[in-house]
This record gives C-alpha cells, structure tokens and sequence, in this order.
C-alpha cells in the first residue's frame, strides 16, 4: 500500500467516507482515524496497528450535537466537563449509544468521546461528516508520535493517508473521566490536570491503582505503552544516570558529564518535559542509543500523567 501524505484535511476527509483509514493531528498527538459507525472501517485501525481487540478506542467529534449519536445519556457531570474542556484534551467515558459498533468499544457498555482542540483536525472531522474513532497513530506499543514523520515511521505502507501537520502541542494524550460513575473518576491522568478538573466538577476522583474493570474503560491503561526498543530507565537525580556514548537522558536537570551521554535533554518545567518525552524516545532510538535514562518528578499537577507514561515505557528503575 502507498501511503499518501497530504496537507489538506478535506481531502484527508474523503478517505473517511470512503470507508478507510487517516491519521491526522490533534493538539495532543497525532491520531488513526475511520468511520466510528463502520465496523468493517474500525477494523482496519487495529490490522494497521497490530493493536489488541480488547483495547477501546475514543471517538472524535467536530461538534456537541454528535455527542447523541454515540452516548445513551450524558450524566450532569458530563455536560459541564464539556462546556469547559470541549474542545480540548478530555475524553468524557459515556454510556454507549446501541448504534456504536462493538468493535470501537472492545465489547464494554461504554464509549469514550473528545473534540480536539486543533484547527486541522476540526476541519477534517467536520469535513468527514461522522464522528471518528481514532486511537494514536503508532504501532501498539510504541510511543505515541508528536510528529507526520513519526506516523510515517510506524505506519508507513500500512495505512493509505496521512494527514500531514506540525509537531502537537502537548505531547501527551488526553485525560480520561468516567462519567458513568458518581462521582467521576480520572482513568488516564493526561494534558488536564486533576485541579483543573477539580475546578469545575469538584468531586471528581483521582486515578485508582489496580482496578483492572475501571482501567479497561480507558484506552493506554491495559497494556504496556509508550516504549521505544531502547531499554527505559527511572532515575531519581541526574547522578543515577550512567554515562555512556549509546546512552541518552532527559529530565529537569543536567547529568553531572553531560558530554559523556549521546543525547541528552533538559527540560526547563515538567510542562517541557512532557511536550519532548515522546520525540525523545523516538529521536534516541533512531539515534542507535540503547539506554534512555528519564529522571523522575513529582506526582502532581501535569507531573502525574508524565510519571504515568514514563512507568508505562520503563523496563527498570534505577
């Protein structure tokens, strides 16, 4: 299969309609997209990603009023976790509309659903006419690409578009509520942060440890994710790292030999961190480095969802 790349989210949109597959931009990462309503399409995301059957998809919409297609009901709490973050990095967990096909869902009686917040990505799920299920554009697994090039990479012959953008904004995947729940709960702590959901919807819970029936609600939680073929370190200072010219390291501050490393970056705030996390990994391993050494932050704010994802990638701790 060729796989062509264009810059136009309308015709991007005319691979959707014909029931096949698109990756494209959000201001999260980039995402692989087909009809949510055509099974057959749906299918065609996990052959191209080697993804597990049992792993749930988000479904993209350009507009509020989609919300009914694809949702039983939607719970107060839901609605007021749209009217501020939609459109943005939330996926709302809703009760599944019968009209949803099981494929996009993994079997469960729920759907998650979210509205970008990128302009590329509103004109192409606008242009398309349907609401979009769409996991990251990767090979399962593998860290979720910031970039077309690293879609290129993964998926290149194996899916026929590629909506071509700039690198994402955030860099993280998008934080995931449960709304079927009283309160909601935060399944996949992401680019919102649990104060700033707490803000609006006070009673929102955090993340919980070791639920494997709530985790598998939320796409990124059942399976490992996130790893580069190069082995995946966490180290509490910079000094834990170990020197090496196959050896990369990122975190907030610099190893004590810095030019002893292949690659080394440092990140000004977890923000940075966050933003760079993914095309590290990706720039590392092309780079032939072996090792990447990830200093740890704190467990707070945007801080939570890195540490999610870098214990995800991580094979050791140091």
């Amino acid at each position: 299969m060729t796989t062509r790349l264009t810059d136009s989210p309308e015709d991007a949109a005319a691979y959707i309609r014909r029931g096949q597959t698109v990756a494209f931009p959000t201001e999260t990462v980039y995402g692989l997209g087909a009809d949510a309503f055509d099974p057959h399409a749906v299918q065609q995301i996990f052959a191209a990603k080697g993804r597990p059957s049992d792993n749930p998809l988000i479904v993209h919409i350009a507009d509020r009023a989609q919300v009914d297609d694809l949702a039983a009901s939607v719970p107060d709490a839901a609605r007021v976790l749209m009217d501020r973050f939609f459109p943005g990095p939330l996926t709302l967990i809703l009760p599944r509309h019968p009209d949803v096909p099981s494929v996009v869902t993994a079997g469960l009686d729920t759907v998650g659903v979210r509205m970008p917040d990128h302009p590329a990505a509103q004109r192409f799920l606008a242009a398309c006419g349907t609401p979009v299920a769409a996991p990251s554009a990767n090979r399962s697994g593998r860290p979720s690409p910031t970039t077309w090039q690293a879609v290129r990479d993964d998926l290149g012959g194996r899916i026929p578009c590629i909506l071509r953008g700039g690198r994402t904004r955030a860099g993280l995947e998008s934080t995931v509520v449960d709304c079927t729940t009283a309160p909601p709960a935060v399944l996949r702590p992401g680019a919102i942060t649990l104060d700033a959901l707490r803000a609006v919807v006070p009673s929102v819970q955090g993340p919980a440890t070791g639920d494997d029936d709530d985790r598998a609600r939320s796409p990124g939680t059942k399976h490992r994710h996130y790893a580069p073929s190069a082995r995946v370190c966490l180290v509490d200072t910079p000094a834990d790292a170990v020197p090496g010219a196959a050896h990369a390291y990122i975190g907030l501050e610099a190893p004590p030999e810095r030019n002893a490393f292949g690659r080394v970056r440092v990140c000004p705030s977890v923000e940075a961190y966050a933003h760079a996390l993914f095309h590290v990994f990706r720039a590392s391993e092309a780079a032939g480095c072996t090792t990447i050494y990830c200093q740890r932050v704190p467990d707070t704010g945007l801080g939570e969802a890195l540490m999610d994802r870098l214990r995800r990638a991580a094979s050791a701790t140091v």
